[in-house]
């Protein structure tokens, strides 16, 4: 399997292409927009993991021009997006991304997702997400119970996403420190505990539904359960 990376920043794409070969596939580093057009034409792509801001060509005129093109319009294309842009995460999936991923970003997690991809074809990321009475607008990072907004930081936002987009599975601590913070747990630290509480404190507290639990042992899991049972 062959990724190509387009990413200009030279400590973003050293660390791409090293992690990812360390993952075991096979990597070529663009870095601008129009030498991984190139790549992606004249070589044989599974995948390509894009930058929105890169010299020469950006990231949505590569993004284009692939999809205009028969020989990789039906490349994956994963776009990385800065944290607060919502109309990257907008546009990049309107032009046809199959998925974004925000940065700074977990390497777990972009690996996840690339095999997602690679495994299944295109997949593209939820926009809304429902639980219960509670609403998350994934690409625009809003979160509604009900009528009521609730405002979150970043990392809350994350950690919200990653147990609603996964609801119903018990997701350990481990993982969680991992997809969240790309860690690596320690059990002598509370940190996850902690975060979670901060959490149930917005999302849970001022309801009646509890859409947060504990599976003693085991970690955490996000579904709508009657409130007699939180």
């Amino acid at each position: 399997m062959t990724i190509l990376v387009i990413e200009d920043e030279p400590k973003t794409g050293d660390y791409l292409q090293r992690g990812l070969a360390e993952s075991g596939f096979a990597v070529r580093l663009a870095r601008n927009g129009r030498d991984g057009l190139f790549i992606a034409r004249e070589e044989e792509i599974e995948l390509v993991v894009l930058d929105v801001m890169l010299p020469r060509m950006d990231g949505w005129q590569v993004l284009e021009a692939l999809r205009a093109d028969p020989a990789t319009e039906q490349i994956p294309v994963l776009f990385l997006t800065a944290r607060d842009e919502v109309e990257d995460r907008v546009r990049g999936l309107e032009l046809g991304a199959d998925d974004y991923l925000v940065k700074p970003f977990a390497f777990v997690e972009l690996v996840a997702r690339i095999r997602t991809l690679l495994r299944r074809g295109p997949v593209r990321e939820e926009e809304l997400i429902r639980i219960g009475d509670m609403e998350i607008d994934v690409l625009r990072r809003r979160v509604r119970r009900g009528a009521q907004p609730i405002a979150l930081t970043a990392q809350e936002f994350a950690l919200l996403h990653l147990l609603a987009r996964r609801q119903g599975q018990v997701l350990s601590r481990a993982l969680i420190a991992s997809q969240v913070w790309d860690m690596n747990f320690d059990s002598d630290t509370n940190v996850i505990d902690a975060a979670v509480r901060r959490l149930r404190r917005k999302i849970d507290d001022p309801f009646a539904q509890k859409l947060i639990h504990t599976r003693r042992g085991m970690g955490y899991v996000c579904e709508a359960e009657p409130a007699a049972a939180s």
